[in-house]
């Protein structure tokens, strides 16, 4: 199943994307479910049978939210793939490097990214979002994928010169509407094995980024190993799971996002996240 949160005529719902048009299973399941995080908690139980009775709306007709737009946590992993990595010049480290993202930081499909009025040096960064469906604490590498809902594109969008002020990466990464998540999740037994897929980030339609996943340094299995080893995973949280070479800050000269920019991710099989870049109103 494809599954989104969306606003129709300025109502928040959620439910299934199929073909060209939404299905309403939100409404359907209200009493049941508050909202998709909830869906996702309990492994979309009844949501098969609601589609019948959910109305469709045209997706031409909804406006995109981001995907879980109220995760318990949003975990990013940093510098995952050897291009990023060396383009950095970061050394080899034994375990993933990890910051947060808070959730009103999030912005969906087709919505705009808002450059910040106190930077020029805003960034992309293609990724897929992990959505996590089972809790759980020191989750074995073995058992982590059972504990997988979905998948989702993710651009987090960073104002590199915050991210630099210290050797943290929190306010770089956390300014409002820069983290794009969406157009939907994607269940795992739709999109199947990872390795083979590729990511491509393309900024006015030229690609910056070009990797599969299987390059990644630290695989989503990993990731949730090693994140369930200091927090307690819930269903909802995101683990962000990193972006290849090829980011704006580190081409000569840099190649920052401007207003007027249109960013795309995309992966394979799994669609097009799409936004356009716009200043901060003043």
């Amino acid at each position: 199943m494809r599954l989104s949160t969306v606003s129709i005529a300025g109502k928040t719902t959620w439910g299934v994307v199929k073909g060209d048009e939404f299905l309403d299973v939100g409404t359907v399941l209200k009493a049941r479910y508050a909202d998709l995080k909830a869906a996702v908690s309990a492994n979309f139980d009844g949501v098969t049978d609601a589609i019948a009775s959910a109305v469709a709306t045209p997706l031409s007709a909804v406006t995109w939210l981001p995907v879980i737009g109220n995760p318990d946590k949003i975990l990013c992993v940093g510098l995952n793939y050897e291009t990023h990595r060396k383009e950095t010049g970061r050394t080899e480290v034994e375990n993933p490097t990890i910051f947060a993202r808070y959730a009103n930081s999030q912005t969906g499909h087709l919505q705009p990214i808002i450059r910040p009025k106190v930077s020029t040096d805003l960034d992309y960064e293609g990724e897929l979002a992990v959505i996590i469906g089972k809790p759980g604490r020191y989750i074995s590498r073995e058992d982590a994928m059972s504990h997988v809902a979905g998948y989702a594109c993710y651009n987090d969008g960073s104002i590199r010169d915050f991210q630099r002020h210290t050797h943290q990466f929190t306010p770089g990464k956390n300014f409002p509407d820069t983290g794009a998540f969406g157009p939907w999740m994607m269940t795992p037994d739709e999109i199947g094995p990872l390795d083979d897929l590729r990511l491509q980030t393309r900024l006015n339609g030229t690609v910056v980024q070009d990797a599969t996943f299987g390059q990644m340094i630290f695989d989503i299995a990993r990731q949730i190993e090693y994140c369930s080893s200091f927090t307690r995973l819930e269903a909802g949280d995101v683990i962000v799971s990193g972006t290849p070479g090829g980011v704006g800050a580190k081409r000569t000269p840099p190649l920052w996002m401007k207003p007027g920019d249109v960013v795309e991710v995309e992966i394979d099989k799994l669609g097009i996240l799409r936004n356009p870049i716009v200043d901060e109103a003043a």
